[in-house]
């Protein structure tokens, strides 16, 4: 049903990337949906990797922050979650914008 999704899409609660960061300190429960080398290149500490394709079985745990490159992969699986009842938040720009702390290094 377009629709419904459409109105999901709308209600898809979101954050900015300086917004996640100034909550880092209250571990929230970060997937970041890119593929594994993307993550292992540099990815926000304690953020847990499910790659867009496993999001479909991924039982986030309370709240979950989703994240990927520029916001396109992870609006997709935090519409996925969502409509599956989960607490879903959007990270907006993506690691694209991210300036916080990042763990890993280039390959």
């Amino acid at each position: 049903e377009p629709s419904m999704l459409f109105n999901l899409f709308n209600s898809m609660p979101s954050v900015s990337t300086k917004e996640l960061e100034a909550k880092l300190t209250e571990k929230p429960q970060i997937i970041d949906v890119r593929e594994p080398n993307e993550f292992i290149a540099g990815h926000i500490p304690g953020a847990k990797n499910v790659p867009l394709r496993k999001a479909e079985t991924y039982t986030p745990k309370g709240k979950v922050y989703v994240i990927c490159q520029s916001g396109g992969r992870s609006k997709r699986a935090a519409t996925i979650l969502k409509s599956k009842g989960y607490d879903v938040v959007n990270v907006k720009g993506g690691m694209s914008a991210w300036s916080g702390p990042t763990r890993g290094g280039k390959l």
